[in-house]
């Protein structure tokens, strides 16, 4: 069977696109065609995004997951796309998988989806500058230096939390976090709930660091637990002394190749026949 040679890298919150920079370059290097979509209004850099964080402020969950779906839908590919995604890419990663989207997956410090309910207390203080102020339901939040660091980049030196705020930082949406927050908590499903019973989800890989304070692994760990469709492939390991910002800083390329062989190895799978498709 006919191995991927797309790849698809889905950014999270805070940051955009060009934090998958040193990926895209690696993958690319190798030969494969690597796309890096971004969120809806996300067409400027990061410098254009802190000048007017409006796009930001209008994102919804659903907005973004239709925007992605659609992009997604558009690829000409002989073979699904291998796709991976960072924090809140994670969660969209596996709201696309939901929609019948990909050959493999990686989700890297994910975070949830809908049914999630595991919040250690370094994730309450990591996007506490959000979720404390209801007013920001409307608005684009950043964080200032000394959040970023603690929330992304804990392990890194100030030197390279500095370049990496300066290069990476955008504000994150108001609404599309506080309605993940409240969306446990709510009757019925939400924007960001998956079927975790699906026979036909693709194999996912979790990859969670040690030190990440805004999604530890103990997140990753109870997203993967809820999986449970038969036959299906769901697994979790932990990088030690990682922090959130896996996918730069020291070692990310480890990563990136440990990412890419194990969805590579997994991409020829099939749901059993056994299993009920539809």
């Amino acid at each position: 069977m006919t191995a991927p040679d797309t790849i698809v890298l889905i950014h999270g919150f805070w940051v955009t696109p060009r934090s998958w920079e040193g990926w895209k370059e690696r993958y690319e290097a190798q030969g494969y065609t690597v796309h890096t979509p971004g969120y809806p209004g996300f067409e400027g850099e990061v410098e254009a995004l802190n000048a007017d964080p409006t796009p930001i402020a209008d994102l919804t969950v659903a907005g973004i997951a239709d925007h992605l779906d659609a992009y997604l839908r558009s690829l000409d590919t002989a073979v699904p796309p291998i796709l991976m995604g960072h924090s809140a890419g994670g969660t969209f990663l596996q709201l696309m998988l939901a929609r019948g989207h990909g050959s493999a997956a990686v989700a890297l410090n994910s975070a949830p989806t809908e049914g999630v309910r595991t919040t250690p207390w370094s994730q309450l203080r990591s996007v506490w500058p959000v979720v404390r102020n209801p007013a920001n339901h409307g608005r684009a939040v950043g964080l200032t230096f000394d959040e970023w660091r603690y929330a992304f980049t804990n392990t890194c030196t100030e030197e390279q939390s500095r370049f990496f705020y300066d290069r990476y930082h955008v504000p994150a949406s108001g609404r599309v976090l506080i309605d993940s927050v409240l969306a446990n908590f709510q009757p019925g499903h939400q924007a960001a709930w998956v079927d975790f019973a699906s026979p036909t989800r693709v194999p996912l890989l979790f990859l969670s660091g040690s030190e990440d304070h805004i999604m530890p692994p103990a997140v990753q760990a109870s997203n993967a637990a809820h999986y449970r469709g038969p036959g299906t492939v769901t697994e979790h390991d932990v990088y030690e002394g990682r922090p959130h910002l896996m996918v730069a800083g020291p070692g990310w390329e480890e990563i990136a190749d440990r990412a890419l062989a194990w969805a590579l190895a997994r991409s020829s799978w099939r749901p059993s026949a056994a299993a009920p498709v539809g």
